[in-house]
């Protein structure tokens, strides 16, 4: 609140009126608390960490794999099931990890993060899915040489959709 003063004949009143400023800010406060939550309602997983900014309007959401997943049976690879009406990919493939915009590169115009040919390793990044206006990395949970990429660019893809195909090293 501003603290204003009114002059009324000799006497003065001090009116105090809202800040357009601050009432700004409580309305962008007010958005990013609403959208927190609804990303924290939504996302598959628990949330671990949370940041929100009012200025600039940032939010960052980090969260762990959902845990209630049914763990891989042995000799198959672990990870989401293929999307409804996509056939099913020999060898080991990375998938969506939620339904977004997938990216094979940081940024327009950038060399993709992996080509078919390029070996990999557990935990590099493959790509990226947008959701929501967040950048999600995609990272194979396997070493080996990339067979094929089975996204494209820019592409719309759906959660547990294949996004590259890999030929994993033998252990």
């Amino acid at each position: 609140m501003t603290d204003r003063t009114a002059a009324n004949g000799a006497a003065a009143t001090r009116i105090l009126l809202p800040d357009p400023a601050e009432d700004r800010d409580e309305q962008r406060l007010k958005l990013l608390r609403e959208e927190i939550g609804k990303l924290v309602r939504d996302l598959p997983g628990t949330p671990t960490a949370v940041t929100g900014r009012v200025g600039e309007a940032q939010l960052e959401v980090v969260w762990t794999p959902d845990p209630a997943a049914p763990p891989a049976a042995p000799g198959e690879p672990a990870g989401p099931a293929p999307a409804a009406g996509s056939p099913p990919v020999p060898g080991r493939t990375v998938t969506a990890p939620l339904v977004g915009t997938f990216y094979r590169a940081p940024e327009p115009g950038a060399r993709p993060f992996v080509e078919a040919g390029d070996r990999i390793v557990a935990g590099q990044t493959i790509g990226i899915v947008e959701a929501m206006k967040l950048m999600n990395h995609v990272v194979s949970e396997w070493d080996g040489v990339v067979a094929e990429i089975l996204a494209e660019d820019a592409m719309a893809v759906e959660y547990g959709q294949a996004l590259l195909r890999l030929e994993p090293d033998e252990t």
